[in-house]
C-alpha cells in the first residue's frame, strides 16, 4: 500500500457525506450506525438513513451517506466497548 493511502483522515460535507481514509475494517453497520476500525482507533458513526457507498479495504477508503448525527471514537484498549454501550 503506498504511504499516502495509509494516512488517516475524515472529511464531513454538510452532515450528509462522510469520507474516511485509513479504514482497516468495518465491524458492523445498519441505517443508524456504522462501526469501523481505523488506523487511529475504533470509530462509530451515528445517524439515520446511513448507507456505505464506497468501501475499499485495499486502499483504506470509504464513504457514508445519510443524516450524520455523531462521530465517536473509542479508546483503542477498549475495542468494542462503545458498541456494547450503544447496544445495551
Amino acid at each position: 500500500m503506498p504511504e499516502a493511502e495509509k494516512q488517516y483522515g475524515l472529511t464531513l460535507m454538510g452532515r450528509s457525506t462522510l469520507t474516511v481514509t485509513g479504514v482497516t475494517e468495518v465491524d458492523s453497520f445498519n441505517e443508524e450506525m456504522v462501526a469501523l476500525s481505523t488506523q487511529d482507533g475504533p470509530l462509530t458513526v451515528l445517524g439515520s438513513g446511513l448507507k456505505i457507498g464506497q468501501l475499499s479495504l485495499d486502499n483504506g477508503k470509504m464513504w457514508v451517506q445519510g443524516k450524520i448525527d455523531a462521530l465517536s471514537y473509542a479508546d483503542r484498549r477498549e475495542k468494542g466497548a462503545l458498541l456494547r454501550r450503544i447496544l445495551r
